[in-house]
């Protein structure tokens, strides 16, 4: 008995990093990609109903973190530099997740991130580990756009 088209998940894997419309770099991790709100209680005195009602708040939305080992492309290090010297510096950009062909199949579009913290590796002359920097890029809204 046929129950119709599969649809299999997505992996996690094949990704990439935009910021203003340019490919940052090639990442091994994403993380922080969420949204949530305050929920405002409130009750007349004359209502019937003895709990409150729940109205939606203000918006939050968490930092974004990335993850990469380290190249020569120090373009977020740039950008977190502007915003020490003190210069607004708000970007723009996406995270987009593309399928086996890698085609685009869904974006979370971020508006007016900066570059929050950034960390450099841990240096081991024991190991034999990737050099990893690690980024927090604070963002003001997250959208998930399909398609």
């Amino acid at each position: 008995m046929a129950t119709g088209e599969r649809v299999d998940p997505y992996r996690g894997y094949n990704f990439r990093v935009e910021v203003d419309g340019l490919t940052v770099g090639s990442f091994s991790e994403v993380g922080g990609l969420s949204s949530d709100g305050d929920v405002i209680e409130y009750r007349n005195g004359d209502d019937v109903r003895l709990s409150t009602r729940k109205l939606p708040g203000l918006r939050k939305y968490a930092n974004i973190s990335l993850k990469r080992g380290y190249t020569t492309n120090d373009e977020l290090w740039k950008w977190r530099a502007n915003v020490v010297a003190g210069k607004t510096d708000r970007r723009n950009g996406a995270i987009i997740l593309m399928d086996e062909e890698r085609k685009d199949v869904l974006a979370w579009e971020f508006e007016d991130g900066w570059v929050h913290k950034i960390d450099g590796p841990a240096l081991n002359a024991k190991g034999n580990e990737v050099a990893v920097e690690a980024v927090e890029i604070v963002v003001e809204s997250l959208t998930l756009r399909t398609g």
